[in-house]
């Protein structure tokens, strides 16, 4: 009987955040040409295994804030309501993650979806359990496993959501990736100051990502830039990097999957 060989790479695990890949003030709205160039760059790098992950934007931060899906239930409320809000945001979600799916076979590329809405559990909006199996499985057959942010089932608030910042963060300490890369429509995280004269800061520390505000004038239920900046520490003290880029900047992300210094914040791995 052969032995199966077991791919030694460490992947690179990317996150193409929902306000890059959507646009977040119309509902359900793609940027495709942005789409297509971002899958066209991941499938160029084929030296290099990926575990991609992609935020909901347009198509499901408006309806987990109608359904109240990011916080705990309200005296009253009837299960049943919630539940078939958590269908209807889970429906909007896979509407986009069918297109990034058609936009990367298009790019060459060869992905496979996983929904972890079956493979992982929250309590009170927080993971508790997260099966990582089914990704391992793809990456070994040579495919790129693509997930989302999604809705899953909750202990204690029957649903609740799961984002895809927080699952790039969980899987870490399971897949020990070469680096995270969260791309976004902004160059990195930015310090106080008036519009337009704010400073990058190229170096996300704790203290820093704690003063954060979550910021953005379009609905978000994941923190925002305060909540990527605590994943990017957390993925840091892991003993991996992470980095903030624009996915706006042609190549950057490219680059970025092949290791080369690209401009925007860091949060930089910690010895362990």
């Amino acid at each position: 009987m052969e032995s199966v060989t077991v791919d030694p790479r460490p992947p690179v695990l990317v996150k193409l955040g929902g306000s890059l890949i959507t646009r977040k003030r119309e509902e359900e709205r793609v940027r495709p040409k942005v789409l297509a160039r971002l899958c066209r760059e991941i499938a160029s790098v084929a030296d290099q295994r990926v575990v991609l992950l992609h935020g909901a934007g347009s198509f499901g931060h408006s309806g987990a804030l109608r359904f109240g899906l990011n916080r705990a239930p309200e005296g009253g409320a009837v299960p049943s309501d919630r539940a078939r809000g958590a269908a209807i945001v889970a429906g909007e979600i896979r509407r986009l993650h069918l297109t990034v799916l058609r936009e990367f076979v298009r790019a060459g590329g060869a992905p496979f979806s996983v929904p972890l809405s079956t493979h992982a559990r929250n309590r009170e909006g927080r993971p508790v359990e997260l099966d990582a199996g089914p990704i391992e499985s793809v990456l070994e057959g040579g495919m790129t496993p693509v997930s989302f942010g999604d809705v899953v089932p909750d202990d204690a608030w029957g649903f609740s959501i799961l984002g895809a910042d927080t699952i790039a963060t969980e899987l870490v300490p399971i897949l020990h990736p070469a680096r995270v890369i969260f791309a976004s429509d902004v160059e990195g995280v930015f310090g106080p100051g008036r519009s337009g004269q704010r400073p990058l800061i190229p170096e996300v520390t704790d203290e820093i990502a704690q003063s954060l505000g979550s910021e953005g004038r379009t609905p978000d239920v994941t923190g925002g830039i305060r909540g990527k900046a605590l994943a990017m520490c957390a993925i840091a003290r892991f003993g991996v990097d992470a980095v903030l880029i624009s996915g706006l900047t042609d190549g950057a992300l490219s680059r970025a999957i092949r290791g080369e210094a690209v401009y925007g914040s860091w949060a930089h791995a910690r010895p362990r």
